[in-house]
Parts: C-alpha cells; structure tokens; sequence
C-alpha cells in the first residue's frame, strides 16, 4: 500500500496526511503566488494525487463484480467522480498560470493621445428593473471621468417613465417594438441605431441595469485596446450586497460572495492561457470586432460565453483587466439566484451543442475548445455529483449496500491526502476563500435545476426563453423557501432515519471498517450538517441597504447654531448612524456628510452613545450619495476570509432567531 509500514495502516495514513500538512504550511509562507513554475509545481502534485484517488477508486473499492445492484450502484457512483475529478484536473491545468494587467493598463493610459479619445457608447440594458435599482446605474454612468462618451439606455420593457428619466438626465433612451433576441437583440437593435451617428462609437461598454461603474471604469478598460488586435477588455463583477448563501447563513461580513474565485483568480489564469471569458456586463467592446461578426449572437441565453468564442474564431483577443472597476447588485432571493446559475448552464449547453462547440467544425483554436470543454464538464458533471453524495449512503442504511468498500486507514490515504493538498493549494493562490463546507451549500442548493437545465440543454439545446434575474422588490421580511427547500428536508429527514435504523440493527457495526461501514458513517454525519445548512440558507432573512465605513469618519451636525462633532458609522440612501452625542427623537439638524454637503436630517432612533438619523437630501444630494456609495475604485464586499469570523458568525446565525 505505499507509506510508512512500521507505523501500521493507521499511523501510516495520518503520517502521510501530516506531511501534506506541513508542506501546506510551507507552501502557504513562502509561495509567490504569481509565480508560474510555483503554481504549476503545486497543481502538479495536485493532478498526481488526484491521478493516484482515481487510480485506487476504479481498483480497489468497488463491489464485487457481478449482476448485482451493489455492483451497479458502484461503479455508477465511480463515474459520476471521475468525470467531476476530470474537471477538476482541468481546473488545475488551468490555474498554473496567472496574469496581471494592471501594469500594462497603466502604461498605456491615452494610448490615442495627442489625438482626440475615442468614442464610446456606454450601453445600459433593461428589461424589467425598478428606478431605484437604474438611476444608481445611469448617474454613475454619467460621472465617469472619460470625456468622449454617451450614456445610452436601452429599454426593452418600453416604459414611458424610464424615458421621461433619461430625459431629465441627459442621457440617451432607446426602445425597440419587440423582445426578439432578449438581452442580445436588444444591444443589435443599440447597435444598428448607433451606426447612422454622425459620430459613430468605436467602442461599446456593456452594463447590466443594477451595475454601477466606478470612475476609471472607462478609461482603465480603454487603455488594454493599445494592443489592436484586442476585440474586448471584460472587468471584474464585484457586488456591494451579499449573495443569498452569504446573507441567509449569517456570513455578510467575513465570507465572500460565491464568485469571488473566479473573478479573482480563475479569470485571470484564463487570461494568461488567452481564453478570458465575456460576462456580458463590465466589458468593453471594439466596435470593428462587433461589426466583423454582425453584432452580439443569439443562438445562446449566455452570449456573453458565445460572443467571447465568436471573436476568437475571427481572430480578436479578450483580455482580462482585474481591477475593481464596476459593482453591483447580486441576486437578493435564492429563487432569482438558482435561476441566474441554471440560465448560464443551461447556455453553456446550447453552445457546447452549436457551431461553436468544442467538436463543431469550426476556426476556434485547441485552446478555445478546451475553454468549453472545462466550463461544460462543471456544469454537467459537479452538480449531479453532489446530489449522488447525498442519495448513495442512504442505500447503505436501507439496503445494506456498499458503494464506496473500504478501510477508514485507505480513505485518509488516499483521499484525506488529496483533498487536504487541494485545499491547500486553492487557498494559498486565493488567499483563503474556499472553505469546502461553504462551497458545497452553495452547489447544493441550486444543484437540482442546474442539472435539469444541464441536461435538458445537451439534449434539446434550442427553443429556450432567456429568463431575467429580478432585482429589487421588498425584501423586509423572513421568507421561506418551501419549494427550494423540501427535496434536502426530505433527504436529512431520511439520513436521519436511516441513520437511526441502521444503529439499531444487527448490520450495523462501527468497528467493522474493512467492509466501508465507518466511511459510510462519517459520509452520513457529514451530510446531515450539510443538508441542515442548506436548509437553513433556504430560509430568507430580511435585507436593508447597509454602507458602513471601514473606520468612522468625523461628520459635523450642526444644531441650534452649534457645531456638534460626530462619528458618522454607517450612511444609506436615508438614513445615517452616529455616535459622540445623544439626541431626543424627533431632534432636526443638518449633518455635514464628505462629497455631499449639508442634508437636513432628523432623529429617529436612540443609541447608547449616538443615534440613529433620517435623511432628507435634495435631488442633488441624492445622486451625490449614489456616487459617494458606489462609484469608488475600490473592491466593496468580503475579498478575504477569516475562518474564526466565519465560525463566530455562524454561530451566531444558528442561535439567532430570524428577523432578529
């Protein structure tokens, strides 16, 4: 069995696992993480050890070969892990490069000059969304420091109050008489207005409706496009609220919203292979590469994949700018964030299925069909893996059938191994974001209708309506999600049982691991928290809109004629919390905010050492504020994780009652 033999099978497995240990804290000290051949050593060890798992698994731990459902159910399992564990090899590939472009965006900056700056069209598209969540978008569209540009709203919900608003902004308002093409069509129909300009634009910016551009957004993406073969620049989507998996467990401030690793650190290892995806939103376009392909495609509800491989197949480069250069708003409901995720595998199908699939006869380069292959092997194989880890013990508990036969010794061996490097190695390049137990909520609880979308788009790829992410609405108060979370209350209530009935049993025998039982017993134990906190994430606490500084800051009330000094400690749209002087209710006085001015407030709730204000800015303060709040160039949210915070929090999630 390879090892430490004169340690025995246990002391051997834990002394193997203690050495991945402490090469990770080595790692961990000393590793530049920008480093290829450092990366590409780490993620070596990683595919080697993943190789050896698979290796043991298809040889050593399956039932016994036979017409028997234990054989069936066996190796069933086993091929749903290693076409996951493909992809993850894949991912390992991927992530032994890295790139950065910040320097070369700053080197470049007013490529042009001494000419004039080019012209660009910023396009905001809409659908359905609230004015609340487009006029932060529009105002911050409009402050953007690049000086040749036209803000241009394209509304495909044809709403007259939406025109009279970019009206009184000074911005552009377009309407079509239909919705053919959904997001897609409505930029073409953009496009094709664009074109008869007297001024035509030769760039495009795309923002999604409740995306807000900070002030270099423009002008840093500009400076990537010194290099003509570029056909887009595609940014980083950072959110200034939390995801639902990160506020329905409590974890707002100390863990990071579900797509912090790929921003941050997938991307930029694509974009050093040169396969840097489009995510729609946040990028910027070569109007002559757009024109070259006949506008944005629509054979896929995510064109922003598509568009990504339409360019590379003509021959035009994306890139990837890592910098904090646009924030939005992350769906707010479970069921709008599970929709969102399907809709995007339910694309990649479509296009894995189309001309420009990975096996289509087509001009896209090895590299760009490996680009889909990876992105296709997730979304086909991790979610329907994850189910499969929930359903296959309870076939122990009331089968006795053994899908996974081996010894608690092999199982740290070989797995305990793997996935502790793996670990390791994710959380070293990323600064410690993956904490697994976290991740696998967050794959479980969409994971049933993102493997329905899988595979209804594998085998019928067309026909299929683009389904918006709603954004807004009232979100004051607990709601339960019954629907979403009645399938994972069903399979904890089984576990349980069966968990019970097998303890109960003549079968059941803890101290008999040869035969895969204590395996069986700790997968159990460990899906049975699994599942209780996926349960949890489906019950919704309520949101308000919260800006809380990273240390107060001074913010004079003036009062009676009097200057009082203040801590300002948090700011929304109308209301602000400050401390260093107690106020009766009802008190009014005009708070001194930075960037804002002077805005009449009154008091309205007490605090120990300060209290609670209602704002009442004018129109010119209002939108100052959305410029103050959104439109920094810096990174809002958790990029970091602390795991004794997320545990504190947690906690504190699990003995809090909703609401409260």
């Amino acid at each position: 069995m390879g090892g430490f033999p004169y340690l025995g099978e246990a002391g051997s497995a834990l002394a193997q696992v203690m050495l991945v240990a402490a090469a990770g804290v080595l790692i961990n000290q000393f590793m530049d993480r920008r480093s290829p051949w450092q990366r590409g050593l780490v993620f070596s060890v990683a595919i080697a050890l993943a190789l050896r798992y698979a290796w043991w698994r298809a040889t050593e731990t399956l039932a016994p070969p036979g017409l028997t459902f234990s054989f069936a159910a066996s190796v069933f399992l086993l091929s749903l892990e290693l076409l996951s564990m493909a992809g993850s090899v894949s991912a390992f590939l991927l992530l032994t490069r890295y790139r950065d472009r910040s320097r070369e965006a700053t080197e470049h900056l007013g490529w042009w000059e001494p000419g004039p700056p080019p012209r660009i069209s910023l396009m905001i598209a809409t659908y359905n969304e609230e004015l609340e969540v487009l006029e932060r978008t529009i105002v911050g569209a409009k402050s953007l420091r690049y000086p040749n540009k036209q803000v241009v709203v394209l509304d495909d919900g044809r709403r007259d109050w939406l025109r009279d608003y970019c009206e009184k902004q000074g911005v552009r308002y377009l309407r079509r008489a239909d919705n053919k093409g959904s997001k897609a069509g409505n930029i073409n129909n953009g496009l094709r207005v664009l074109a008869a300009d007297p001024e035509p634009s030769e760039f495009i910016a795309v923002l999604d409706a409740d995306f807000v551009p900070h002030r270099g957004f423009l002008s840093r993406s500009l400076a990537l496009f010194h290099d003509p073969r570029v056909g887009l620049v595609q940014t980083p989507q950072h959110f200034f609220n939390a995801d639902p998996i990160q506020h329905n467990l409590g974890l707002d401030r100390s863990y990071p919203d579900e797509q912090r690793f790929f921003f941050d650190h997938m991307q930029p290892a694509r974009d050093a292979w040169g396969i840097a995806i489009c995510c729609g939103t946040s990028s910027v376009i070569r109007r002559a590469a757009l024109d070259e392909l006949g506008g944005f495609p629509t054979d896929s509800v995510t064109e922003d994949f598509l568009l990504t491989l339409a360019l590379q197949e003509k021959g035009w480069k994306s890139v990837y700018l890592n910098e904090a250069l646009t924030e939005g708003l992350a769906p707010e409901g479970l069921k709008e964030y599970v929709t969102q995720r399907a809709r995007w595998c339910l694309g990649l199908m479509q296009i894995a299925r189309g001309p420009l699939g990975p096996f289509a006869r087509n001009g896209l380069r090895i590299r760009d069909r490996w680009s889909v292959i990876d992105t296709t092997f997730y979304w086909l194989t991790s979610f329907v893996f994850r189910l499969a880890g929930l359903l296959f013990p309870l076939l122990y508990w009331y089968f006795n059938v053994t899908v996974v036969n081996a010894s608690v010794a092999d199982v740290i061996r070989f797995f305990g191994t793997y996935f502790l490097w793996v670990s390791i190695a994710m959380n070293t390049i990323s600064g410690g974001l993956i904490i697994p137990l976290a991740h696998d909520v967050s794959q479980i609880v969409g994971a049933i209708p993102i493997t329905r979308a899988a595979f209804t788009g594998i085998l019928r790829p067309k026909g299929h309506a683009f389904k918006v992410t709603a954004k807004g609405g009232d979100r004051s108060k607990v709601q339960v999600q019954w629907r979403m979370m009645m399938p994972f209350l069903i399979t904890l209530g089984l576990t349980v049982v069966g968990l019970f009935l097998g303890s109960i049993s003549d079968r059941f025998a803890f101290y008999d691991a040869g035969d895969g039982k204590a395996v069986v017993l700790f997968w159990t134990f460990y899906n049975i928290f699994l599942l209780a906190l996926t349960c949890l994430v489906c019950v919704e606490l309520p949101r308000q809109e919260r800006h809380i500084a990273d240390e107060p800051e001074l913010a004079p009330m003036l009062l009676d004629g009097r200057k009082l000094k203040l801590w300002l400690t948090s700011v929304t749209r109308d209301t602000a919390t400050v401390r260093g002087h107690q106020f009766a209710i009802g008190t009014r006085g005009r708070l001194q905010l930075r960037d804002v001015g002077d805005v009449d407030c009154v008091v309205i709730g007490q605090r120990e050492d300060g209290a609670i204000l209602h704002l009442n800015p004018n129109d010119e303060q209002h939108e100052a504020l959305y410029l103050r709040f959104y439109t920094e160039d810096n990174a809002p949210g958790i990029t970091t994780v602390k795991l004794g915070r997320v545990l504190a929090d947690l906690g504190s999630r699990l003995t809090t009652r909703p609401g409260l």
